[in-house]
């Protein structure tokens, strides 16, 4: 049985959409599966990603808290740095004023 060029052209017509429905429309079990395993696999991954980033806050909130803690240490000593300075400049105005008063006693009493 010969095909006739009508037929021929119609099934040349119709053949990429005939593969399409039976590749894509109606998936056979192998894909089926197939794509199931990717899924799972994918799903997998994900979960792993999201303990990676997990771990990453994790260190991360460790690393701020270590930085907090040395600007504590760095005020602090700015602190002290301030009130030694406080004291210093304190006697530094009494060492002037007893030192004026001095002067001024010896300047009053020649």
């Amino acid at each position: 049985m010969a095909l006739a060029q009508e037929d021929i052209a119609f099934i040349k017509q119709h053949l990429g959409e005939w593969l399409a429905e039976q590749s894509l429309g109606k998936p056979p079990l192998v894909y089926e599966i197939e794509l199931r395993e990717r899924m799972v696999r994918v799903e997998e991954e994900l979960k792993h990603q999201r303990e990676l980033m997990r771990q990453g806050f994790d260190l991360m909130d460790k690393r701020f808290e270590q930085v907090e803690k040395r600007f504590e240490q760095v005020d602090k000593r700015f602190d002290e740095m301030l009130k030694r300075h406080d004291q210093q400049f304190l006697w530094l105005v009494g060492f002037i004023a007893t030192g004026a008063g001095l002067v001024i006693a010896a300047l009053r009493y020649l």
